[in-house]
């Protein structure tokens, strides 16, 4: 039974003996770079508009003018530098797959493949994360790589097949092994003849690759609607052109996904049973296409997963999940009840799990999520956490605490890179101290190694020229990113709390305090940086102008994560200690910047003063050890947010971005053209 995509030229002939052949179709890699070049010039103006993610089979539908085809992906082998059963995951969009787990070596052999939906404006960028599977409840990542879709499909070749380098989660400069892929692409026309032509092979029960009118009949019988039983014989006599009652599967698939196109004759899935027609023909070929994914013989990844981290978790997170007593999923649930935290990478348009200690979860839980913990804070516990803040503080500027650095990297491993931080962190040994005093009292060479850091430097420390590139820099009228955080945005008060902030009483005016507010900023819109231990701490101008002033306003120290910040019981950017600022520009009128302090955090120092004109980008503090938090409110009407942002935000999923990603235009001085629009990058 054939089952391998059909490969036949699109026109499904040559021409004639003797005659000149028609002009053939352009084949499917010049259709594919067609359809980019028109998205890629359909996108100008859509102010975010490359940043929309794809939810390709999660049943949301996919635009026509959008499908470019359907990868298969397959994940050969890899070559690691020590043995042990690894497991390889595949992470596109909001879709995550896994191999099974290889034997006890270090050259695994998978042979496991997945399709997916392409998108000429969803996620391209595919992420291959290999874990070694020696714990219990989960596995440890160990090489990655990420491989840009639209550069393998666009290479004239009928399967590319590539050896990528395994990069180390904390140094993308540092290689641990390599991994072997193969790529492949149908693109729409072709697609629709292969769904067609496996259709059929279901009823080609002697396997040779023709069908007699009865098998036809069967097949649509079974799976066909009212129309395709009454169109059976005129069907057949169409493809049965010599009239022997036989005909050739190919021709009868061409001719059936023709008749697909036009007037559909399945109305149920022939593999899961769904009633097709929800959408549009193409989703419904789509998924029928992908429900026949087994066709190659070789292993099919496993998929259900959202993260990478999630597909590598052991039974003990499965038995956990099991007994309700955590949950793995999108949105405001997620944040406030759940022991994991995803958030939707901008730049590769795909979920990542937010690292964090299990314990520190559960303590979150019980003080911020429950009357109990309500009653503990209004008892002295704010004050208890103020004290402990500003204690841990003073400990982390110790010489001492360059002790607690490499634990640090090692629980942050894949979430922090190294290689772009501006001083080499060439070593945080504690006897690092004693090593360099026995060399001064004996007198070996001169004293070159430098000293070991604090903890709180390598917090605030600075990066490289240019890891952080600005939107559109010489464009006043395009906001940008102000952290490397977690972002959320809001086009008023009213959608922030209906979607994210619960707390009891949060207001512009409570934010801001009575010093700074007024009727615009009250009434305006809202953007929250909110910024993990494991970021970049140094936060950025996100528009150009002059700063009017700062007014500093004592608070508590609450923690900044989603758990507190989702729950009805405290009131976390309201009653935290906090530094507003107010920006006044020429194409967003004033703009309030908040920087909010939070548990553990030592301090907020700012490297601007009052009256100095300041450019979007400039760096313009930091914060000392801890999480914390930005808010920057416009005036109403002030900003047009980027869509992506808007509906992640409307999903209650917070976007992660980098500095100087782009945030929304102004609406009031817009004098970019749609064209120069397009021309500002998300990085």
């Amino acid at each position: 039974m054939g089952h391998s995509p059909s490969r036949h030229n699109a026109c499904g002939g040559g021409g004639g003996d003797g005659e000149s052949p028609p002009s053939p179709l352009p084949s499917r890699f010049e259709r594919f770079r067609r359809r980019l070049r028109l998205r890629h010039r359909d996108r100008a103006g859509r102010p975010g508009g490359d940043a929309h993610a794809s939810e390709s089979g999660t049943g949301r539908a996919i635009a026509v003018d959008e499908f470019a085809g359907i990868a298969r992906i397959r994940i050969v082998k890899a070559d690691m530098q020590f043995k042990d059963k690894f497991i390889a995951c595949l992470s596109l969009g909001e879709r995550t797959y896994r191999t099974e787990k290889s034997d006890n070596t270090s050259t695994p052999v998978w042979n496991s493949e997945k399709k997916v939906v392409v998108e000429t404006n969803g996620p391209h960028i595919a992420r291959i994360s290999v874990f070694e599977t020696n714990r219990f409840s989960k596995n440890t990542l160990v090489g990655y790589c990420e491989v840009d879709l639209f550069e393998l499909l666009t290479k004239d070749l009928d399967e590319h097949s590539e050896v990528l380098s395994l990069l180390d989660p904390s140094s993308s400069a540092t290689i641990v092994g390599s991994i072997s892929i193969s790529c492949y692409i149908e693109d729409p026309v072709e697609t629709e003849q292969s769904f067609a032509r496996r259709v059929l092979a279901i009823v080609d029960y002697n396997e040779d690759g023709e069908l007699s009118l009865s098998e036809f009949s069967d097949l649509m019988k079974a799976f066909g609607n009212k129309l395709a039983v009454a169109k059976i014989e005129e069907l057949f006599r169409q493809a049965d052109k010599n009239g022997d009652g036989i005909v050739d599967m190919d021709e009868l698939a061409a001719l059936l996904a023709n008749q697909q196109e036009k007037e559909p004759l399945i109305s149920n899935c022939p593999v899961c049973g769904e009633i097709l027609g929800k959408h549009d023909k193409i989703n419904d070929m789509i998924h029928m296409t992908l429900c026949f994914d087994e066709g190659t013989g070789n292993q099919i990844m496993t998929g259900g997963f959202l993260t990478d981290k999630q597909a590598s978790y052991g039974w003990m997170f499965k038995l956990s999940e099991w007994a309700h007593f955590s949950s793995y999923d999108v949105g405001l649930h997620s944040g406030s009840t759940a022991s994991h935290i995803l958030v939707f990478d901008r730049r590769t348009k795909r979920l990542v799990e937010e690292v964090i200690d299990g314990k520190i979860v559960l303590s979150m839980r019980a003080l911020y999520q429950s009357k109990v913990g309500l009653t503990l804070i209004d008892t002295g516990v704010k004050d208890l956490l103020k004290n402990l803040s500003e204690k841990q503080g003073k400990k982390m500027s110790s010489p001492e605490s360059a002790k607690d650095i490499p634990k640090f990297l090692e629980l942050f491993k894949d979430q922090i890179n190294l290689d772009e931080v501006k001083d080499p962190l060439e070593s945080f040994k504690a006897c690092d101290l004693v090593f360099i005093y026995l060399l001064i009292i004996f007198e070996i060479g001169p004293l070159t190694l430098r000293l070991p850091m604090t903890f709180n430097e390598f917090f605030v420390r600075q990066l490289k020229p240019g890891a952080r590139p600005i939107a559109c820099y010489e464009q006043d009228t395009i906001a940008t990113c102000a952290a490397d955080s977690r972002l959320m945005t809001f086009s008023s008060v009213d959608e922030s709390t209906r979607l994210w902030i619960k707390g009891r009483k949060f207001s512009i005016e409570g934010l801001l305090g009575k010093d700074v507010h007024s009727d615009a900023l009250c009434n305006g819109s809202l953007v929250i940086f909110r910024l993990a231990p494991q970021d970049y701490h140094r936060f950025h101008v996100p528009v150009s102008g002059t700063l009017e002033k700062f007014v500093e306003i004592p608070g508590c120290l609450y923690t900044v994560n989603p758990i507190a910040v989702n729950s009805k019981y405290c009131n976390v950017f309201t009653e935290n200690k906090r530094v507003v600022s107010i920006i006044s520009t020429s194409e967003f009128g004033k703009v309030a910047f908040v920087a909010i302090g939070a548990t553990m955090v030592g301090s907020i120092e700012f490297l601007k003063e009052e009256g100095d004109y300041v450019h979007k980008g400039d760096e313009f503090g930091y914060f000392a050890f801890g999480g914390s938090t930005v808010i920057c409110v416009f005036e109403k009407d002030a900003i047009e947010f980027d869509a992506d942002l808007l509906a992640n935000s409307a999903r209650s999923l917070e976007t992660l971005v980098s500095v100087g990603m782009r945030l929304g235009v102004s609406t009031r001085n817009r004098d970019l053209q749609p064209q120069e629009l397009e021309k500002c990058s998300l990085e």
